[in-house]
């Protein structure tokens, strides 16, 4: 077992998602950064698809209850382990600590205390421990949609979550580099479904403007601020279906970039698709996000 000791401010159970229910209208969910967390599952031996936590901006404190590997990848953060005294004098005595890294395999004996701290920058780290979380699978995954509620439920104080057996030992790896936090987040778009609900002026403005991330975005969609798009069609659409990545157009002109927990339909027009959304899992508030055309690249 992981006994949750502080669950921060929003710890969840990812694996990759469940994709392919989108026409009964259920979100893939799924890590932000699918790639981070499959490298956390090989450092520490696990298959590629099991299931980890995501940890978001202020970190966590857990205990296992056995012997287990360990591995962080994502945003940077302090992280220490505290052995269990060796006086054994209660079973929440800690004895003493020692630092541990991101990207890198972590032993943890039986007792051990972990503590991950806030991220230094970006918003996510995605931990991996040997053997997997294995809540019980909802639509084949055991992720957290925050969305529709499917999945086990943020976590909270004192939960516990159950382990796997090891599939076998980590790969002899000492370190995996890290990659830094972007400081600016460049986007390439496609042409979406409806951009000719737009004038020529907003998709001028969606690719030479630089937007900034909101602070109320979340697992669902990123909401950015800046150049309003003004609509060349008014009016309202029936909902129709949505993707991951999708640019979706409030009537306020900002446009939102919907993420992992997307839901699957939606009214307002959609202006253009984001090609690769990964970027934005690490984009805290006050981001600045640029759209690029798929063709022209980054400027």
């Amino acid at each position: 077992m992981i006994e949750v000791l502080r669950a921060g401010a929003l710890t969840t159970v990812q694996d990759q998602g469940r994709p392919g229910w989108a026409h009964l209208g259920v979100p893939r969910s799924g890590a932000l950064d699918p790639a981070a967390l499959r490298l956390a599952n090989r450092l520490v031996g696990n298959p590629e698809h099991a299931a980890g936590l995501e940890i978001t901006l202020t970190g966590c404190v857990l205990r296992v209850t056995r012997a287990v590997t360990v591995a962080l990848t994502g945003a940077p953060a302090d992280v220490r382990v505290e052995h269990p005294s060796p006086e054994r004098a209660g079973p929440r005595t800690a004895g003493p600590a020692r630092p541990g890294d991101v990207g890198r395999p972590l032993s943890l004996p039986a007792g051990a205390v972990l503590r991950i701290g806030p991220a230094r920058a970006g918003i996510r780290t995605w931990l991996a421990v040997s053997g997997g979380i294995t809540v019980e699978p909802v639509l084949g995954s055991r992720s957290t949609d925050t969305l529709s509620g499917l999945g086990p439920p943020p976590l909270r104080d004192s939960d516990r979550l159950p382990l796997g057996a090891p599939a076998g030992p980590p790969p002899p790896v000492d370190l995996t580099v890290t990659p830094p936090v972007p400081t600016e987040v460049s986007l390439a778009v496609r042409p979406g479904p409806r951009q000719d609900w737009f004038t020529p002026a907003a998709l001028d403005l969606l690719h030479g403007s630089a937007y900034t991330v909101g602070s109320d975005s979340n697992r669902v969609g990123a909401r950015l601020a800046g150049a309003a798009l003004p609509r060349a069609v008014a009016g309202e659409l029936p909902s129709e279906g949505l993707v991951l990545g999708a640019v979706q157009v409030p009537p306020n002109g900002q446009p939102l970039i919907f993420l992992a927990d997307h839901p699957t339909t939606g009214g307002y027009p959609v202006i253009g698709v984001v090609d690769d959304v990964t970027a934005l899992a690490q984009a805290r508030p006050g981001t600045t996000v640029r759209f690029h055309g798929p063709e022209r690249g980054p400027r």
